[in-house]
């Protein structure tokens, strides 16, 4: 309402749609709880009030029902009134689920409101803001039309006789429907703003929009894990067959060239590609080992604390496997925390505990070294608490400055296949 062009705008119709269809649905919403309460007030002589209960609390549900839609002519946004599914089928689970939950009686609340108060409401915007501006300004017709030609009722109050002062009326008329069309702006949008208040389910959008963050969430592990493994499988088949041709038609040369300088640069070139081989395949291991696909999370940790410089004993209860993306981040913690072992700790000895307890994946890496771990300090502890929470895990942290170093990391999770442990 705040911009130059609102009365050029769609917004005055649409906001005196919703306050004409506001009052036309109140006198029908009327006229059916009224209808309700008299056959409910009949049967509840035979019935014991039963029916009265029944009907009347069911009496808001089409009513919040059309007036969600309505909504639609003044609020974008959309609005959720997500009742609960019933825990079984028939008429019967459906009539208890809707009795039960709170909003059934919030929607029988509105709808009273709405047929008692809100719509005369509705109608008095309508009627003093559009209809009274609008038949000012057919006054020069209603003064042409009428049978002596001469006057004209303005409002049915006030007599116009003279064609100047019809005119008047009608540009007093034009001025009024231009501070009319704000008015039905701030009518309908506080309109609006009740209705949502007391018939959207908040908690219910919160809840959805939630679930579809988690889901999206989880879509995006899912998406990044699929990626990691399309990437290594491409270096895998890819570059890595290539390098491994590559040294393998140096040393062919290499074996038909005779001593000399030729040969030494053979030999350089057979060592560099040797080299650029094993560091392709570190690469490919650190993105996604194959012993982590082959034969889970126990071998592939155990394979990690070989290849670390200080001693790791690993001691892992795991009866099956969890899903791949926990799976994936558990092994990555526990390789980012080995990493920071031997580069930062000084221990002698390092040890990875963990297991699965109460619907829970828990991991420990524990070393001996001199502590004072800082997240702060680009140690990556930052990035493997990141990559814990988009699973809902958790990373905790105890590192007191003469050590030790404690990382507890835990993930909700359930374990499915058994572990292989034949590696």
């Amino acid at each position: 309402m705040s911009r130059p062009g609102f009365l050029l705008s769609a917004w005055p119709l649409r906001s005196a749609a919703y306050l004409l269809t506001g009052a036309v649905t109140g006198v029908a919403a009327l006229a059916g709880l009224v209808t309700l309460a008299a056959v409910c007030g009949v049967l509840a002589v035979v019935l014991v009030g039963l029916p009265l209960l029944v009907v009347v609390a069911l009496g808001g549900i089409p009513v919040a029902w059309a007036e969600r839609h309505r909504l639609r002519l003044v609020d974008r946004t959309p609005v959720s009134g997500r009742h609960q599914v019933p825990t079984a089928p028939g008429p019967w689970a459906w009539l208890t689920t809707r009795l039960r939950e709170q909003a059934t009686w919030r929607e029988l609340g509105y709808a009273l409101l709405f047929a008692g108060v809100l719509w005369p409401v509705d109608a008095l915007a309508v009627t003093a803001a559009l209809l009274f501006p609008v038949s000012m300004v057919a006054t020069p017709l209603l003064m042409a039309t009428a049978g002596d030609g001469h006057e004209a009722k303005v409002l049915k109050q006030w007599t116009v006789t003279t064609w100047p002062a019809a005119f008047g009326v009608a540009v007093l008329g034009v001025l009024l429907m231009g501070a009319g069309a704000y008015v039905l702006g701030t009518a309908a949008g506080a309109r609006a703003g009740l209705t949502r208040l007391l018939i959207a389910s908040r908690e219910g959008e919160l809840g959805a929009e939630v679930l579809e963050l988690a889901r999206s969430r989880a879509r995006l592990v899912d998406a990044f894990e699929a990626e990691r493994r399309r990437i290594e499988r491409d270096l895998h088949d890819g570059a890595q067959q290539r390098l491994v041709a590559l040294t393998m038609v140096l040393a062919l040369a290499r074996l038909d060239v005779p001593p000399g300088p030729l040969a030494d640069q053979l030999d350089k070139a057979h060592e560099e590609a040797g080299k650029a081989l094993a560091e392709l395949r570190e690469l490919i291991h650190g993105i996604h080992p194959k012993v982590l696909t082959d034969y889970g999370l126990h071998a592939a940790v155990a394979d990690a604390a070989d290849r670390c410089v200080v001693p790791v004993d690993v001691d892992l209860e795991l009866p099956g496997r969890p899903g791949r993306a926990v799976e994936s981040a558990a092994y990555f913690v526990v390789c980012e925390a080995l990493a920071n072992v031997a580069r930062h700790s000084g221990a002698d000895r390092a040890r990875v505990s963990g297991g699965h307890r109460d619907g829970r994946l828990f991991l420990e890496v524990r070393d001996d070294g001199r502590g004072g771990a800082d997240p702060s300090v680009g140690s990556g502890l930052v990035g493997l608490a990141d990559r814990v929470s988009v699973l809902d895990g958790r990373l905790v942290l105890t590192s007191p400055p003469d050590g030790p170093t404690l990382l507890r990391v835990e993930f909700p999770c359930e374990l499915t296949e058994p572990a292989d442990r034949s590696a």
